[in-house]
This record gives C-alpha cells, sequence and structure tokens, in this order.
C-alpha cells in the first residue's frame, strides 16, 4: 500500500442528495479529497440505486463505483419528520450538494434559515430551467455530428458532460469553502449541465471557430484535425492509434517506418509544408496512403516497439477487459489503485483521487458504504449535538 498524506479536505462536512453522475462524482471527489460525506437517499434508494452495470447478486457496481468513500443515510423525504431530520443534518455539516428542484423544504431561502452559513451547490439541467440529462445535452454541443467517419451523429459512449460538470461542483465547494473560512458568510451556487457543456465548447475553441470564420470542422473518424494524427491496422487485425504534433515526432515516423523519402516526398507533389501541423494535415489522406502498408505488414506489438523507439505518440486500441486485465497501468503497480472490499460486488480495485500532493497520493481507496448502512450512526451523532430525541422516535422515518 502507497504511503498517502493527509487529505487536504479533513474537516469538511457535506450532505449530498442526488442522483445519478455529476453529483454523486462530485461529492465523491470531496470524499477523496477528506471530506465527510453523508450522502441521503429516500428509503429504498433513488431512482439511480439499481442503475446497471449489476453484480450477480443484483447489487448495483454504477452506484458503488460513484459513492465510495461516503456515508448513507436513508429518510422518508416525502413526509414532514424526514424532512426536518435532513435539514438538521444539513444544517449541522454546513455544506450541501444536490441536484434535486430548488423549492419547498430543499430551497436555499428555507435551508439558510437553520444555518445562516450555509453553502449549498445545486445542479440543474439548464439555466433556464429546462430539464435535461448528459445524452440531451451532447446532442446539442456539435461533437456528435464530427465523431465518426460522416455527419450521421454518434453520442459519446461516455458521459462527459456529467463527469465535467462533476469535477465543477468538485471545485465550486472547494472555492466556497475557503470564501467562507475568510469571510464567515455561505453562498448559494448554482451550475447548470448545458453550461458545463458550453463553457466545454467555448474553451476549446470551436465557438470561436464558426464566429471568426464562419465554418466548423467536419467528421474525421480517427484522424486528428489540425495536425497528423491516425489509427492504423496492423498484421494481427488490431488497431494503433499514432499522434504526430511536433517535428520531432514527424522525423520519427520516417525513420521508425522506414518511410522518410516517400513521407517527404508528398510535400512537393500536393504544395505543402509538412514541417507545419497545418501542412500535415492538408496532406494527411497521402500520408495515410504511404503508411497504411507498413503497418499491415507488422504486428501490433512490432508496430508499438518502433514507434515508441523513435520516440513517436501512439497507443493500442484495448477492450474494457485488455485494460483490466493486462494493462500495467490500470493495476496496483499504478499507485492511483488500491484494493477495497466491495459490498455485494466483491474485492475490486478502485482508484483514489487522481491527484497527487507532494509526490504522494491522498489517503486509501476506500468502498462504498451499503444503502441506509449508516443511518443510525449518523443520527445518534446528530442527537448528540441537538439534544432532539424525538429523532428516533418513528423508525418508519428512516428504515
Amino acid at each position: 500500500m502507497s504511503e498517502t498524506r493527509p487529505a487536504p479536505l479533513t474537516g469538511l462536512k457535506v450532505v449530498e442528495i442526488s442522483a445519478f453522475v455529476a453529483a454523486p462524482l462530485g461529492a465523491m471527489t470531496l470524499a477523496q479529497l477528506g471530506a465527510d460525506v453523508i450522502r441521503i437517499d429516500p428509503i429504498g434508494g433513488n431512482i439511480d440505486a439499481n442503475r446497471w452495470p449489476i453484480s450477480d447478486d443484483g447489487t448495483s457496481i454504477y452506484w458503488a463505483s460513484l459513492n465510495k468513500g461516503k456515508r448513507s443515510v436513508t429518510l422518508d423525504l416525502k413526509s414532514e419528520e424526514g424532512q426536518k431530520i435532513a435539514t438538521d443534518l444539513i444544517a449541522e455539516a454546513g455544506t450541501l450538494v444536490t441536484n434535486l428542484p430548488a423549492r419547498g423544504w430543499l430551497s436555499y431561502d428555507n435551508l439558510v434559515q437553520h444555518r445562516e452559513d450555509l453553502v449549498m451547490l445545486r445542479l440543474n439541467g439548464s439555466h433556464d430551467g429546462k430539464p435535461a440529462v448528459d445524452y440531451t445535452i451532447n446532442a446539442a454541443s456539435g461533437f456528435p455530428i464530427i465523431t465518426g467517419d460522416d455527419e450521421r451523429p454518434v453520442n459519446n459512449a461516455i458521459p462527459a458532460w456529467d463527469v465535467i460538470a462533476g469535477l465543477y461542483i468538485a471545485n465550486g465547494i472547494t472555492a466556497a469553502e475557503l470564501d467562507r473560512r475568510t469571510s464567515g458568510k455561505g453562498q448559494e451556487i448554482n451550475l447548470a449541465l448545458s453550461d458545463a457543456m458550453l463553457a466545454t465548447v467555448g474553451n476549446l475553441g470551436y465557438i470561436a471557430e464558426v464566429q471568426s470564420t464562419g465554418k466548423t470542422r467536419g467528421p474525421l473518424g480517427n484522424g486528428l484535425y489540425g495536425a497528423y494524427g491516425q489509427s492504423f491496422k496492423t498484421s494481427d487485425e488490431r488497431e494503433i492509434m499514432v499522434a504526430v504534433i511536433s517535428n520531432k515526432h514527424w522525423r520519427g515516423l520516417g525513420k521508425a517506418t522506414g518511410l522518410s523519402e516517400k513521407l517527404e516526398m508528398i510535400g512537393p507533389m500536393l504544395d505543402v509544408d509538412l514541417t507545419t501541423e497545418g501542412g500535415r494535415f492538408e496532406a494527411r489522406e497521402a500520408i495515410d496512403a504511404v503508411l497504411r502498408p507498413w503497418f499491415a505488414a507488422h504486428t501490433v506489438a512490432e508496430a508499438a516497439t518502433a514507434l515508441s523507439g523513435a520516440g513517436v505518440l501512439q497507443g493500442e486500441f484495448q477492450t474494457f477487459e485488455e485494460l483490466v486485465n493486462n494493462d500495467p497501468w490500470c493495476s496496483l503497480e499504478n499507485p492511483l489503485f488500491g484494493e477495497i472490499e466491495q459490498p455485494g460486488v466483491g474485492r475490486v480495485m478502485a482508484p483514489r483521487v487522481p491527484l497527487q500532493f507532494g509526490g504522494s497520493p491522498v489517503a486509501d481507496a476506500v468502498p462504498a458504504p451499503t444503502l441506509g448502512g449508516d443511518t443510525e450512526g449518523v443520527l445518534a451523532e446528530l442527537v448528540e449535538t441537538s439534544s432532539e430525541n424525538w429523532l428516533f422516535a418513528n423508525e418508519s422515518v428512516y428504515r
């Protein structure tokens, strides 16, 4: 087990009331950085409690993977008693992450009456209140139109906007906590999933590209826009990805394949400058044609060895099974991972937060709780601080 250093958010307490990916991921990131995160769900679990993939005994691997290191409380959130307990837990913690609607007992105006320096971050679908999820947001992003080999839209397999929003959530809570420590004041923070998408589209230059040039890029398959990159099939029916970002990579590609002279002939023939990224992009089809026979004559291992030896960026395409079973990066050799015993799932590798502070990872990997498994312990802690013993009077509120 790797030596770890103290987690930077130790002492921060967060209540999470949410479902699906973005908010749970954001809160889990805070937990991995040391925060005490208490996730509150309805009795029996929220809408994501049994989401696929599931283990052989029906446990949601999805839910367990997004809730590592948290404590789990279940309450009857439709009852006044359940809402009162949840409100007291939020007030005691002082920080809330949620993606539920901003109304009724869960509104900031109500909760701040119970904790005046409350920090509350709410994830919405869009800035104007319309509901949305990652897959509907992605459809509007423009990326599906340029994904694949033609103009038929192809959705992301990864819920990219949920992941990005989740990390914005962790950043937002951390920033608000720093502000509270200096100002003594809390605040309500709102984040729209659609704005996480739009910010990313803008930050990567796609918005400015349209406004400046009046056009944008089209589908390139596995090609690399504005530079040279391509995937190639090898003699053993595998695929390898090659990326040429610099002139050093370009020279290395010619050296590794023994095709330097043929590649250099392309420039004068097409009247492009192959010492520039733009020139190599313009000549990409001719470069592909020269290189494909070489890759077809070599195994993926032979190609990878030759390219790596010449300093060319390359990566083999692999399945999830190959990643888990064969890749040393995805193993306990990598300090990112620890091994946990996850209830209902079994003994599995689990990532820590992928940040190292001073060269050391933060904390060990921690399993997710069982749904509602921490309810009585968390409520007992609340009773100690609030002296409201009525909390345990009606077990149907939390069982």
